[in-house]
């Protein structure tokens, strides 16, 4: 199944629907940073994360300092953002509401 890399202007309608989260690397990613109280709850979100990650076949690129989670979505297989990162980015702000 092809994955379709979103169009400049589905990245700029998508992006306003999503808090927090920024565009990277020329519009072929989306990234947001997130803090914590300590790192066990910064590592209990990656955990959440993770499990999401698993059951959607779609992982992000991420680093962990301390209480810090930084976040970068993209889809390889479309060679930029897709509408499976968008999603992906939703269900994370779910984990935090």
């Amino acid at each position: 199944m092809t994955v379709e890399q979103l169009t400049e202007e589905e990245r700029g309608s998508w992006l306003r629907g999503l808090t927090g989260w920024s565009l990277a690397r020329d519009g072929k990613a989306i990234a947001r940073s997130f803090e914590f109280a300590d790192f066990s709850e910064a590592f209990a979100f990656m955990t959440r994360v993770a499990l999401i990650a698993e059951t959607r076949d779609h992982h992000p690129e991420w680093s962990n300092v301390y209480n810090r989670v930084e976040i970068t979505l993209t889809t390889h297989d479309a060679s930029g953002l897709s509408l499976r990162d968008v999603k992906m980015a939703r269900k994370i702000d779910a984990l935090l509401g």
